[in-house]
């Protein structure tokens, strides 16, 4: 999955969010170099740690994907791989079709 880590491991993003927002910009950046665009999302499973946070999630994966339908699972989990970590994102796309 993706995160909002960076080089160095360090987690951005302070609210789940943000997290949100940076993680699919680590996507939308992979999509690119392979040729893609979020438009050739397909799947996404959002991992979160706390679902509450639900609302505030589906408006940033809302504001990222501009319109494109793509189908979504969040599912709530109690950690993440790294302290701090809120959202990892898994994401699936068809390219070239």
């Amino acid at each position: 999955g993706t995160t909002s880590l960076d080089a160095r491991g360090r987690v951005q993003g302070r609210t789940a969010a943000e997290q949100t927002t940076i993680s699919l910009r680590k996507v939308e950046k992979a999509l690119k170099s392979a040729g893609a665009r979020l438009a050739d999302l397909t799947r996404l499973t959002i991992f979160v740690t706390d679902i509450r946070e639900m609302g505030a999630i589906s408006k940033a994966l809302g504001r990222a994907l501009k319109g494109s339908v793509v189908s979504a699972t969040m599912v709530g989990v109690s950690a993440l791989a790294t302290p701090g970590l809120q959202v990892e994102i898994e994401a699936t796309a068809v390219v070239g079709s």
